[in-house]
């Protein structure tokens, strides 16, 4: 039998030596989980182009429980894992923190939060036996995916950079996340992502069945669509991320939210390089399509239910369907806030439409 469907993933000792937190019993692992895996105007004087484009990809924002949201390009990897020391040691001990304080209000979570977060030294083994016991089924053992899931993680040291920017990001952007652990056990927009970042890893490296089906349980677990050919920046929020669809040829940049329902998809009538470029730090609204080898430039904002057929331009902003610029493709307004991090959906909306309810 599957050790999926084991009722509890522990073995009770009565040796009191070892209190995990409170209320709760001596518990050891099995021995099939291992230790060692590792307000804007049409034109404002005031903006500077060259200055907007280096703090849409440089942006720190001033939250004081934040050590950091840097959308990290990857020329800047290197000075950024400088500043930020060794992978995650800032948030994995908060968020070991915030589970032994959710166990204190909720003994009953006792066994989950200590099989999820409280066993394990690093984020990377909480996150290969999470998403391993996510994505597993009976024909596809957890134990197989953790094992390959670690060997991953600790191999491409990148995709823990991105998970530590994802969680900052989901953190800072998304009101309804009262934690980080919150997110890492719960969001699965997040979850989704990280999975996806595993898959790309194994296509770009010619494993493109085990990519795949990777996708595809996700997909069903999720119900977030990405292939894994698909290449997606740090600090990125897919929120709520149901029916999210994003095609093969697609690239995502840094700091970038998308919401639920959200398609970028090919046109249906071109082969290739067919599915849109995403730059930094754009914001992308509920049940939005973007079709086609098009590209939505730094800092843009789509509103909710638009359908993108055209580039839309740096700092503007696209509604409707087809979509057309606020403010006119001649003298379109500019944005002087980054919209994938303010998450502001309703700005000049009133320049477009005098809709009212």
């Amino acid at each position: 039998m599957s050790s999926n469907f084991l009722p509890s993933p522990f073995t009770l000792h009565k040796q009191p030596n070892f209190m995990p937190f409170k209320h709760s019993t001596t518990l050891t692992m099995p021995t099939y989980i291992h230790s060692s895996r590792t307000e804007t105007s049409h034109t404002n004087p005031n903006i500077d182009d060259h200055l907007f484009n280096n703090y849409a990809k440089y942006y720190r924002p001033g939250f004081p429980d934040l050590d950091s949201c840097l959308p990290i390009s990857e020329k800047k990897s290197k000075k950024i894992d400088e500043i930020n020391g060794s992978i995650g040691d800032d948030l994995w001990p908060r968020m070991k923190e915030e589970a032994r304080l959710d166990v204190d209000q909720e003994p009953i979570l006792s066994n989950y939060y200590f099989s999820s977060i409280l066993y394990y030294d690093s984020m990377e083994s909480a996150l290969a036996n999470y998403l391993s016991l996510k994505l597993s089924n009976s024909s596809l053992p957890s134990g197989t995916l953790y094992d390959l899931f670690s060997r991953v993680l600790a191999e491409d040291e990148q995709i823990m950079w991105a998970v530590n920017d994802d969680l900052r990001a989901v953190k800072e952007r998304d009101p309804a996340c009262i934690s980080y652990v919150h997110c890492f056990l719960n969001f699965k927009g997040f979850l989704a992502c990280q999975a996806h970042r595993i898959a790309h890893n194994l296509w770009s490296k010619g494993r493109k069945i085990l990519a795949l089906l990777i996708q595809s349980r996700v997909s069903e677990a999720f119900a977030v669509d990405i292939h894994p050919g698909a290449k997606i920046g740090r600090g990125i929020l897919l929120d709520h991320a149901t029916g999210v669809v994003i095609g093969e040829t697609a690239v995502i940049g840094d700091n970038v939210s998308i919401l639920h329902n959200v398609t970028l998809g090919g046109t249906g009538k071109a082969s290739g390089d067919r599915h849109p470029k995403i730059g930094d730090g754009v914001l992308i609204g509920a049940g939005t399509c973007v079709l086609g080898n098009v590209r939505i430039e730094d800092g843009a904002k789509v509103g909710a239910g638009s359908v993108v057929l055209k580039q839309v331009p740096a700092r503007t902003t696209a509604v409707g369907n087809p979509a057309k610029l606020i403010g006119g493709k001649e003298n379109p307004v500019k944005l002087d806030k980054i919209p994938g991090l303010t998450m502001d959906h309703t700005s000049h909306i009133s320049q477009w439409s005098d809709y009212v309810i």
